[in-house]
């Protein structure tokens, strides 16, 4: 016996369930795919056994349902991101690594979020730890549960034996059930993903260098020496930090010279110039190395202002040569250039 079709006069009586499964029954007809894989697996066991009861649809009620999410589409002003998960993923270049922190943790916690959210955000670097101390059944899901390319790089991150045995269990997955992925991905995000944030974006050596970049030389080398007294150690991590105008010839590339003075005004570099060319010393061959990589006609143009400038003041020309290491660190900030690092330093 066919069974009875729903009728059109039933349609304003329709579940939102139903209708939702009418919909997406029109699309899989058109051959469209919907989204479906990304609702929560519990709308989509409930999508599913609504579709298998659906049997006949009478064609005034299947206009009539259309309509009414054609209506409801037309009404639709801004999307957002579905879910806190993606909207972690759509703001976390644009909030701080405190608050995106927070949010992730309670990502890993917070019923009804996925923790494996959590532990894919984790870079490479906080990746390794896990994959090398856990049991290899359990990094063997980890892998699995990470992004391509992610899991290629942290996997070139282990020792040979370690990668070779995780990879192995990979094969050894497919048995396990989804209850025991969730479960692990709550144990590793509980252990793994609420780890406190520092308060500060960068490590104490290199805020002392920043500060000491931009202070004056006086200031500068009576910080440093009473830091020597009170932390020798830490005194020597911040002189390496330090990027001062004299250490431009070691540490910038002769290429980049041109670029960086693109972004100092044409006063700005004259005063720096003349004040550096006047001390017999690193500041004067710091200004040498930025008129030999620069065009013979700039040059020659600039030694002429340099001339006519005559002398300089000592606070305007530190001030003037502060401004153009400034111009170097931002551009090396913003991945414009690439700073050289000094022989014996790359593994401090």
């Amino acid at each position: 016996m066919t069974p009875p079709a729903t009728r059109s006069s039933d349609a304003r009586n329709l579940t939102r369930r139903r209708k939702a499964a009418i919909v997406v029954q029109m699309l899989l007809a058109e051959g469209v795919r919907p989204p479906i894989a990304k609702l929560p697996d519990d709308h989509q066991i409930d999508l599913t056994r609504e579709l298998g009861s659906l049997q006949l649809v009478d064609l005034n009620t299947l206009h009539a349902v259309a309509e009414e999410f054609s209506r409801e589409l037309e009404q639709v002003g801004l999307t957002a991101p579905s879910g806190m998960d993606a909207a972690l993923a759509a703001l976390s270049a644009h909030i701080s690594p405190t608050a995106a922190a927070r949010l992730r943790s309670e990502a890993a916690s917070a019923a009804g979020l996925d923790p494996w959210f959590a532990i894919t955000c984790l870079t490479s670097a906080e990746l390794r730890p896990i994959l090398e101390s856990e049991a290899i059944e359990i990094c063997a899901i980890l892998l699995s549960k990470l992004p391509v390319s992610k899991a290629a790089e942290v996997l070139g991150l282990l020792p040979g034996d370690r990668a070779r045995r995780i990879t192995f269990f990979v094969s050894q997955t497919s048995a396990v059930s989804p209850q025991s992925v969730a479960r692990i991905g709550r144990a590793l995000a509980a252990d793994y993903c609420n780890t406190p944030v520092p308060a500060f974006p960068h490590p104490p050596v290199d805020r002392v260098g920043a500060i000491l970049n931009q202070s004056q030389q006086i200031t500068r080398d009576s910080v440093l020496e009473g830091l020597g007294q009170d932390d020798p150690d830490f005194a020597e991590k911040v002189r390496r930090a330090i990027f001062t105008f004299v250490h431009i010839p070691q540490r910038l590339q002769p290429a980049d010279v041109p670029r960086i003075l693109r972004a100092v005004d044409q006063p700005v570099l004259v005063t720096a110039l003349a004040a550096a060319l006047a001390i017999e010393g690193p500041e004067s061959q710091s200004a040498g190395f930025i008129l030999s990589n620069i065009s013979q006609r700039l040059a020659e143009s600039l030694r002429e202002e340099i001339n006519e400038r005559g002398k300089v003041r000592k606070q305007d020309g530190e001030a003037a040569m502060t401004a153009i290491v400034t111009a170097i660190r931002s551009s090396e900030q913003a991945k414009e250039i690439t700073l050289i690092v000094p022989w014996g330093e790359e593994t401090a």
